[in-house]
């Protein structure tokens, strides 16, 4: 199901979706991204729009966002508040531009809140420092640990994410009504893809209900339920934290609330709006099934660290081929998924191995 595209002020499309409702989506470009942009959504209500995330912050995003609004009726000036599903840089990253110009409220769970935080807040070489620990207690070669090394003695700190996010002014209450005059949009805690990971769920008759659309409401998915791909899980990152989550876990068990909810249409963050959200679910739950099943037959033929797993496991290209930054994200990938199979009694670490190996079980 697809809404109509909204012709801006000349008449020209300016990508954006109109979903009936009072409910559009905006297509903000991500730069030198495989996925391509950002649906940011924008919600109206009585007291003014609402955006659902905001994009990456980049000049071209902002006048992405800007013309957007602008085939919708609005401007950023009007926007009255922005919800923010998690904290990452493609969702959260315009935040603090719009709340510049509109005066705008942002929202975001607690826990994502104080990710923001302390990454605002902590000085930068911490960050280089912990990673490279992180990474070489992983089994990663001497290789790539220098030139993190390197960026640490020469001071290049720069180019971390997360520096200048706005610290948000409120908070999402799991299981509550937002105040969003006019309108019943109730927040659904859903971590894995980051601790704080919102949904959020449009109690509210859909525009197409009249016409057989089964389900209820709509929801606001983020990056936790996408039509074609599933969202990274990694590993919960605070260099002062040494709690052992379960990201993997959290995600899945997520998975089977949002299943339970069944909405009859998801306006995800990505690629595009969808029904069958239950039907969504039930592969995803399949596929790391599948997944878990077949990192622990690796672990059969041999144990292997965090670092040696990732290397053998089956990404959208082969090994060699994958980029600097996007080999420690698959790294904590499969750190995740190790923490489901210790959790699930099907894998072990090794003793007295240095970097940790683990074995199945």
């Amino acid at each position: 199901m697809t809404g109509a595209e909204a012709a801006g002020p000349t008449g020209a499309t300016a990508g954006v979706t109109d979903h009936g409702g009072g409910v559009w989506s905006i297509p903000v470009p991500i730069p030198d991204n495989p996925l391509g942009h950002t649906l940011v959504h924008l919600l109206d209500t009585d007291r003014g729009p609402v955006l659902v995330d905001t994009g990456w912050d980049d000049p071209t995003a902002w006048d992405t966002l800007v013309s957007g609004l602008a085939a919708c009726g609005t401007s950023v000036s009007d926007v009255h508040g922005v919800l923010i599903t998690h904290h990452h840089p493609d969702h959260h990253g315009l935040s603090a531009q719009v709340r510049d110009v509109s005066g705008a409220w942002i929202a975001m769970h607690a826990a994502d809140a104080e990710v923001v935080r302390r990454t605002r807040e902590a000085e930068p070489t911490r960050w280089l420092d912990y990673l490279a620990v992180k990474l070489a207690a992983a089994g990663a070669p001497e290789e790539h640990l220098a030139p993190l090394r390197a960026a640490r003695a020469a001071g290049r700190t720069d180019a971390l994410p997360g520096r200048r996010a706005a610290q948000p002014d409120r908070h999402i209450t799991p299981g509550e009504l937002l105040d969003l005059a006019g309108r019943r949009l109730r927040a659904i805690w859903t971590p894995g893809h980051t601790p704080g990971h919102v949904c959020l769920h449009l109690e509210e008759a859909h525009p197409a209900a009249g016409e057989g659309l089964r389900g209820h409401g709509r929801l606001f998915s983020g990056d936790h339920l996408l039509p074609e791909i599933s969202p990274h899980i990694g590993l919960y990152e605070d260099p002062d934290d040494a709690t052992v989550t379960d990201p993997l876990g959290d995600y899945l068990d997520s998975l089977e609330r949002i299943a339970a909810l069944d909405p009859a249409e998801v306006l995800p963050a990505h690629q595009y709006a969808f029904t069958d959200a239950p039907g969504r679910v039930r592969a995803l739950l399949r596929h790391h099934e599948e997944r878990l099943a077949g990192l622990r037959a690796l672990l059969l033929g041999a144990p292997l660290t965090p670092w040696q797993l990732a290397e053998a496991m089956e990404w959208n290209r082969p090994w060699a081929e994958i980029p600097y930054g996007s080999r420690n994200i698959a790294v904590s990938e499969a750190e995740a998924h190790l923490r489901r199979l210790v959790k699930q009694g099907r894998a072990e670490p090794v003793p007295g191995t240095d970097p940790v190996a683990y074995q199945a079980v």
